[in-house]
């Protein structure tokens, strides 16, 4: 209670015990006093009574308390609550002035932005490009349930796994089908989750006239590179001693870009898919065969070991998995100096999962460029990889294939030491192993 409101009370009460104690005492003297006193009393309380009853219908009906003139404990306390009344109308005249403002900046945004209440996806609030994008309409798809709204497979897939790490790209609009959608969930509070939903129609058609243009350049590069490299092998190097260094080189360079190419046109084609064939992969021939692989890569300059613990075959596409796998091996042989070791083991995971890790002793890679190792290209030390002969798509090969494997590539490296390279398989890839093989 403010202090002094108290102070009003304290003194009132002084002074109505000051009149009790004068009033007893008077009636044991004056016996007809007493009644007089007890009715001024009842008429006092009455009403002080009364004006509390009066102040709480106004509160109770909301209405203006205007202060009262001079002093005393009634002035004190209309006054209190005027001032207590007038602080609150500033505060939501202030919210009010917030929340139009962040109405007006919410609809002023190109991007939809719908609040979701887990766990039934049931939509609170939308702003109106949510109308445009995706054809929601005010009031009537309030309190819906987004998945019925949305009803893709991917979508609701995506929906269902709250996936707040990974958005969502290239889904058609609900609204219009020439439009595509990339969504992001963002959680806010436990319950309510953030659906940011952006058209990004344009960038797919730059994508994929981005991908045309590379699957129609290596496709024609192909067929001159093969002449060339062809007619280069008809040449002898003894037969022009003079030639020879540079015949070599030219045969290794046209190799190379030979390389290039089918790289480029295997990753477009992995683009161009959204699903794989899948079937069962038997993983004691894959790996005898990486083996093999790895072993002829390396001419014996490296100690290498293959190790089977898991016992069981993955469902998937086997000849991506093997294009996959043996990526991650070759690069391992290449860039382990000689007399390094190279490891491979495929086992299972706590989980049920499946997973293959290539360990090797190599020079290792910064943490700085682990985030940026699996784009096209890239290179930690380009020098290094010119003399190793990778086209530097090899592990933008291995994320594409793993993407359409729903699997997950994990990159532990230390400088000085090596890395390893693990490859993570969801359980319900993972199939037993009927017969071990001979």
């Amino acid at each position: 209670m403010h202090p002094a409101l108290c102070r009003s009370w304290r003194h009132s009460l002084a002074r109505l015990g000051g009149l009790l104690a004068l009033a007893l005492a008077a009636g044991l003297w004056f016996d007809a006093v007493w009644p007089a006193l007890c009715a001024a009393l009842a008429l006092a309380l009455g009403s002080i009574l009364w004006r509390l009853h009066r102040l709480s219908q106004r509160l109770r009906d909301r209405r203006r308390v205007e202060p009262l003139p001079g002093e005393g404990i009634w002035p004190e306390l209309y006054g209190l609550v005027y001032r207590r009344q007038r602080e609150a109308r500033t505060r939501k005249r202030r919210l009010v002035s917030m929340l139009r403002a962040f109405r007006e900046a919410a609809a002023a945004l190109p991007d939809a932005i719908l609040v979701l209440e887990a766990p039934e996806r049931r939509i609170v609030w939308f702003n109106e490009a949510a109308t445009r994008l995706l054809g929601l309409r005010y009031p009537q798809d309030i309190d819906a349930h987004l998945s019925h709204l949305l009803r893709a497979p991917r979508v609701v897939e995506w929906l269902e796994s709250w996936n707040c790490d990974e958005p969502l790209l290239d889904v058609a609009s609900p609204a219009d089908e020439r439009l595509r959608l990339g969504l992001r969930l963002i959680r806010y509070t436990g319950r309510q989750y953030l659906l940011v939903v952006r058209d990004i129609s344009m960038l797919m058609r730059l994508e994929q006239m981005r991908r045309d243009f590379v699957a129609n350049v290596s496709h024609e590069l192909r067929t001159p590179l093969t002449v060339v490299h062809g007619y280069l092998d008809m040449i002898e190097p003894e037969d022009f001693p003079e030639l020879a260094a540079g015949i070599v080189e030219m045969r290794r360079q046209s190799a190379r870009m030979a390389q290039i190419v089918e790289d480029l046109l295997t990753l477009s084609r992995l683009e161009a898919k959204e699903r794989l064939d899948e079937e069962t992969v038997a993983m004691a021939p894959m790996l005898r065969t990486l083996e093999h692989e790895a072993r002829a890569l390396s001419r014996g300059r490296h100690r290498i070991a293959f190790e089977d613990e898991a016992k069981c075959d993955l469902l998937g596409s086997g000849k991506e998995l093997h294009s996959a796998f043996s990526n991650l091996v070759s690069n391992a042989v290449r860039y382990t100096p000689e007399g390094g070791e190279i490891r491979v083991r495929f086992a299972r995971e706590a989980d049920g999962g499946l997973s293959l890790a290539v360990r090797d002793t190599g020079p290792g890679i910064p943490a700085q460029h682990i985030p940026r190792i699996t784009e096209r290209f890239y290179r930690v030390s380009s020098s290094r990889s010119r003399e190793s002969g990778g086209t530097g798509l090899g592990l933008s090969i291995v994320k594409h294939v793993l993407n359409l494997h729903q699997a997950s590539l994990e990159i532990d490296s230390t400088p000085g030491q090596g890395s390893t390279f693990r490859i993570r398989f969801e359980p319900r890839r993972t199939l037993l192993r009927e017969t071990e093989p001979a």
